[in-house]
């Protein structure tokens, strides 16, 4: 089963790699890792999707608990959140009905096209992984050129029943 983690760790150099190094160290598969800041400069958020049952995931989580400067290890899996990542595709998109076409899609995805050419268009397209892989399989017989993606990115639903915990605070 896919699981994704949402890790609170220091932002100092080589806090990253030891994370990774601990998934490798383990024989752990990474599916996708993203790293960004919080609202507290001197943490960071490490989201990472693995697979796994659900004890290999509770040794992953509590491996990297251990770590010093990790303050915070939760599987969001099981919890409600909401996921998302981005995508950016290089479609071929001729002028006529070809450009059409790819703009028709980009229209029912809620995609953007973020640059274009006489002959190629790339698209930015964002949501969580099943829509972004239903694009994806769509742009396909259009013509893609290349894609990257993002790692996921997650986040707690408010509805969740954790709205009186206190956010990363800002210092002053």
């Amino acid at each position: 089963m896919r699981h994704t983690l949402s890790i609170i760790v220091a932002d100092q150099p080589g806090e990253l790699s030891r994370i990774v190094g601990l998934f490798s160290a383990r024989g752990f598969n990474i599916e996708t890792i993203s790293v960004g800041g919080t609202l507290d400069p001197e943490w960071s958020r490490v989201t990472i999707v693995t697979s796994g049952d659900d004890r290999t995931i509770e040794q992953i989580v509590k491996q990297c608990e251990r770590l010093a400067r990790v303050r915070e290890v939760r599987d969001v899996t099981s919890q409600p959140h909401i996921e998302r990542e981005m995508a950016l595709i290089d479609v071929t998109a001729s002028p006529g009905a070809a450009r059409q076409e790819v703009l028709s899609l980009v229209s029912v995805f809620r995609a953007k096209v973020v640059d274009i050419s006489h002959t190629r268009m790339v698209i930015e397209a964002s949501g969580n992984r099943e829509k972004v892989e239903a694009f994806v399989e769509m742009l396909r017989p259009l013509g893609i050129n290349d894609i990257t993606r993002t790692g996921r990115v997650a986040i707690g639903r408010l509805s969740n029943g954790e709205e009186d915990e206190q956010p990363l605070a800002v210092g002053c």
